[in-house]
């Protein structure tokens, strides 16, 4: 094989992916995976389907791109889908969940300093977090890995440990614009938010004046069991951000927030090229009103809760598994030794799954998942598991 012409950024697994339908793809070599991946959590609804592709089709006969200085009626569909199912008023469309997140710390600065007159700028994270790869959001990650040899970072960050109210109320100053975090720390090892600790939260910074943000570029569209994952709880966010699942695998991130911070981002504060055109904004569109009339959030809720059992069934018992945990179709299998090579022999057994730190095994079936589909995976998983059993139990 020649050498490559791209950037060595990424670790990739000896795999070369040529089709998808489904939950099902199929490599260069005619191979066939069941796939537990789902491009991290971007092909909610499976690959290639149809109603997207649909509108994509339509969308190509008529208008590709067009400047954001004019109106663009898919956009605005697009945007109404998601306020009127969610807690948001406005919506502000951009390229990738990096570039949301930007856009939500972007917009909280500005609120504070633009139409309040306070120059707060501070945003506090949690560590084990994941937000991004541009310099801000790896700033906002918990994790000092993804921070190496890019000094100097900006400043405005602070990072305290999850679930650790103490810290946080230590944390919170008068310069502190918001608090940040996802309700499920997919990256970071798959660990769900407490419910109790994001009702504190909130008190917090409703106490303090300050900004919630949820970060739900994972949990969003579906994946937990809800359309958002703050539908889980009795709390709304003042900003939460989408990507990944928003469009079934087009380029997309928004940024959503609550009506008083609407006059922080007047014309000219913030703006993109390529975000919300009018072919992408078509599959974001087929894409929710998919998951809507298909009510995809609540299959994803019994889908995941029988993948759930299905794995304390076949798992529980096992030497190396201490905990199997998530939400909705987001699951972790925590093991107390590194999974790489569990991975790999799952991806030779046609399973594709991903690591979520270097001892959980990452599970990220689409939305539509069959029931036969998810007892295919758990069997090669606990087979993987069982053949690999050296370690003793950790109590």
């Amino acid at each position: 094989m020649s050498e490559s012409a791209l950037f060595p950024t990424y670790a990739r697994f000896p795999i070369t992916l040529v089709k998808g339908k489904g939950s099902r793809l199929w490599d260069d070599q005619g191979k066939e995976y069941l796939d537990f991946m789902s491009g991290l959590a971007v092909t909610n609804l499976g690959h290639s389907p149809d109603a997207v592709k649909e509108a994509l089709v339509s969308q190509l006969d008529q208008l590709w791109h067009v400047s954001n200085l004019f109106h663009n009626p898919n956009q605005e569909k697009a945007a109404r889908l998601l306020v009127d199912n969610s807690c948001a008023d406005a919506v502000f469309f951009c390229n990738s969940g990096a570039e949301a997140n930007e856009a939500a710390i972007k917009l909280a600065r500005r609120y504070y300093q633009k139409v309040l007159g306070e120059q707060r700028f501070e945003i506090i994270t949690f560590n084990q977090s994941f937000h991004g790869r541009t310099l801000a959001t790896l700033t906002a990650t918990g994790q000092e890995k993804v921070k190496d040899g890019f000094l100097p970072l900006p400043e405005g960050f602070r990072h305290v440990p999850l679930h650790d109210m103490d810290a946080l109320e230590e944390a919170v100053n008068e310069n502190t614009a918001a608090i940040m975090l996802e309700l499920v720390q997919a990256e970071g090892g798959v660990i769900p938010v407490e419910a109790d600790f994001l009702r504190q939260v909130r008190e917090l910074c409703d106490r303090h004046g300050v900004l919630l943000i949820i970060d739900e570029i994972q949990t969003g569209m579906g994946r937990t069991g809800k359309l958002f994952s703050y539908e889980h709880y009795d709390v709304e966010p003042d900003i939460f951000t989408l990507a990944k699942g928003l469009g079934s695998g087009v380029p997309v991130g928004a940024m959503l927030a609550k009506a008083h911070l609407i006059p922080a981002f007047t014309p000219g504060s913030h703006a993109t090229t390529f975000g919300g055109t009018p072919i992408i904004m078509a599959a974001v569109a087929a894409t929710i009103e998919t998951m809507l009339e298909q009510k995809l959030p609540e299959r994803a809720e019994e889908a995941g809760a029988y993948l759930l059992r299905q794995l304390r069934a076949k798992l529980t018992g096992l030497p190396q598994v201490k905990q199997i945990r998530g939400s909705g179709l987001l699951i972790g299998i925590l093991c107390n030794a590194p999974v790489a090579e569990h991975i790999a022999e799952l991806h030779k057994r046609g399973l594709l799954v991903v690591p979520a730190g270097p001892e959980v095994i990452r599970l990220l079936p689409n939305l539509l998942v069959t029931k036969d589909e998810i007892d295919e995976a758990v069997d090669l998983i606990a087979d993987v598991l069982k053949e690999h059993a050296t370690v003793k139990p950790v109590n």
